[in-house]
């Protein structure tokens, strides 16, 4: 399948999601709404869509006007039932397309957190071979509402953690995306204003890394899966 993922910033990108949609023969191509360019083909040739996360947050239209063109495209894209995956500010945005609320969260999470699924969870295919309780990458500062018709699929002590609506969108707050070149980029830029001791993370994240990559490329494998399935059903 033709996937678009739609990023938000040059250190926020498909990490081992690309692995994954390889491994099954399937292309990842990223392009920004923010760079003013069309994407590399029309948006109705795509099989499924891929949201992923970004600086900036979800509400801050008045900062990146392109923020509400995308919201437009993700209510378009939930409408059509194109297949779509929300990744932490890509869950907010989805939300946000389908009339959930954002904004800043209670307890900001940036580092390791633990996450619990439901039992609407544990049921879903999108977390197929997913433990019920894992240790998640975490580094956000926003949340969001679950939006009306949607099941909530995780969550951690802070704040809900991942969401379906419909049969063909799913999104998470968490970052099964990210390898360890990246958090270190993210870390190197902004440790002076992460939560918690730069070091701390970097040595946590160093005897987690491989397993947390091979749960966020079963995870994308999933959805490619579950997203060829249902455009072979349309």
């Amino acid at each position: 399948m033709d996937v678009l993922a739609l990023i938000h910033g040059d250190e926020a990108r498909s990490g081992v999601f690309a692995d994954a949609a390889e491994a099954r023969g399937d292309r990842i191509e990223e392009w920004s709404i923010a760079w003013g360019t069309p994407p590399p083909r029309p948006i109705d040739a795509y099989e499924a869509v891929i949201v992923f996360g970004g600086a900036m947050h979800a509400d801050q239209d008045h900062l990146h006007p392109w923020l509400h063109e995308e919201s437009l495209l993700l209510q378009r894209l939930l409408v059509q039932r194109v297949p779509v995956l929300g990744v932490c500010l890509g869950v907010q945005l989805l939300a946000r397309a389908a009339g959930g609320t954002v904004g800043p969260a209670a307890q900001p999470e940036v580092g390791w957190h633990d996450v619990e699924l439901t039992r609407a969870g544990r049921d879903d295919p999108l977390f197929a071979a997913v433990p019920a309780r894992f240790h998640a990458l975490q580094w956000h500062f926003y949340t969001y509402g679950i939006p009306a018709g949607a099941v909530e699929l995780a969550r951690s002590d802070a704040c809900t953690q991942a969401f379906r609506l419909g049969e063909a969108a799913w999104g998470v707050q968490f970052h099964p995306e990210v390898t360890e070149g990246q958090l270190v980029r993210w870390v190197r830029e902004e440790a002076d204003e992460i939560p918690v001791p730069a070091e701390e993370l970097l040595a946590e994240t160093r005897l987690r890394i491989g397993g947390w990559n091979d749960l966020g490329r079963r995870l994308c494998a999933n959805f490619l899966s579950l997203a060829e399935g249902l455009r072979a059903a349309a």
